[in-house]
């Protein structure tokens, strides 16, 4: 009887003992990436940190200070070399347009950065370009001291009116001359038609002292100025 009630205890506590399972295993998340590929910038992620900035809400910095910074330093050199002219010497400024004298912000915005030409053309003869400030005391600058004032463009010659109208129209009352690509030279280098350009310039006997753009292809080339100032453009690039 003994020998029963031993079992009928064991076999009870077998039934009442809480029911032991294998410990589940615990698996982390697996993400795999190439490493190389990975190093190429994120498109979208550009824009997003263009956008901000442009509109000055990034730790990488503020657009608009930046290409004040830049204007500061043409507006100083302008000063000093004005001052120092030799008798009967013809001064000369040149001057790109776009993301220089101009800002095509709300149509690089609405294009989301990219380029259609029939899209930036209609913008283009809108004429609603804005001016960009320093530039803009740049050229006040120039024409009270008696330097002459040029600009040299990509757009091409069937945009003269609208260009001049929007120059006029955000404070550029004058200038000297306005080089626009002409029907042969659509497929040249910037450079080589930029440098032909300023060429014309100094052949008329002026000295150019001083040059601003925001592509080096605009400042690059001979002849150059005496100083040439780069204004950042981050959002579109011209070789």
């Amino acid at each position: 009887m003994r020998k029963y009630c031993l079992l009928f205890l064991a076999v009870l506590a077998l039934w009442t003992a809480p029911l032991s399972l294998p410990a589940q295993q615990s698996h982390k998340p697996i993400f795999s990436a190439d490493a190389a590929a990975e190093r190429v910038p994120n498109l979208g992620r550009l824009k997003t940190h263009l956008r901000a900035y442009h509109d000055c809400t990034c730790k990488c910095g503020c657009y608009t200070k930046d290409l004040d910074i830049q204007a500061d330093r043409a507006m100083a050199f302008l000063r000093r070399r004005a001052a120092r002219r030799s008798p009967n010497e013809k001064l000369a400024l040149v001057l790109d347009i776009d993301e220089t004298a101009l800002s095509n912000w709300p149509e690089l915005l609405n294009a989301d950065f990219a380029f259609a030409k029939k899209d930036f053309d209609a913008w283009t003869d809108s004429a609603q370009a804005s001016a960009i400030p320093g530039t803009l005391r740049v050229v006040k600058e120039a024409r009270s001291l008696g330097v002459s004032v040029f600009f040299i463009t990509g757009r091409p010659e069937p945009q003269r009116d609208a260009t001049e109208r929007n120059l006029r129209a955000q404070g550029y009352e004058s200038w000297q001359q306005l080089f626009l690509r002409q029907p042969d030279q659509g497929s040249q280098p910037t450079i080589a038609y930029k440098s032909a350009a300023r060429a014309k310039i100094v052949a008329q006997g002026y000295k150019i002292i001083l040059s601003a753009g925001d592509q080096w292809s605009d400042l690059k080339g001979t002849p150059e100025a005496e100083f040439s100032v780069k204004y950042p453009n981050p959002f579109y690039y011209i070789p």
